[in-house]
């Protein structure tokens, strides 16, 4: 047996035993267990990078007033909510700031290979509320 079959094997939970509805209802649910994994990860770094970008673009405008960053900011809110859908609020725009300020090094433990329960971005949503209230 190739090492990928086995790898397979092992990560999507298969057995073999003689009730096959079981066995293929454990494969559907490790395979959407490592499918919900696979959305976190990539919502969490999505969220980092737009903080991360939205930070890069602060950095350039130092000298401008605060007033100029928060229209920059519902403008893109706009643009993004129009192309994309709900998600890209100001509100949300601001958390995705934050959570790159507070988490800047995150992208180094986030990998699908990790063990255990990766935190989802509802998770660091719910992280920042007391970071948010001492600012």
């Amino acid at each position: 047996m190739s090492d990928t079959k086995l790898e397979t094997i092992t990560s999507m939970n298969y057995s073999n035993t003689d009730n096959i509805l079981l066995d293929v209802k454990n494969i559907i649910e490790a395979a959407q267990q490592q499918a919900y994994q696979a959305i976190n990860i990539t919502l969490v770094k999505r969220n980092w990078l737009i903080g991360y970008r939205i930070v890069e673009e602060e950095l350039k405008g130092t000298t401008r007033t605060d007033n100029y960053g928060k229209e920059k900011m519902k403008t893109l809110s706009k643009s993004l909510t129009k192309e994309y859908g709900k998600g890209f609020d100001v509100s949300s725009l601001y958390k995705f700031k934050r959570f790159y300020e507070v988490y800047p090094d995150i992208l180094d433990s986030l990998s699908p290979k990790s063990s255990g329960q990766i935190l989802s971005w509802t998770h660091y949503r719910v992280l920042f509320v007391p970071i948010q209230m001492k600012i």
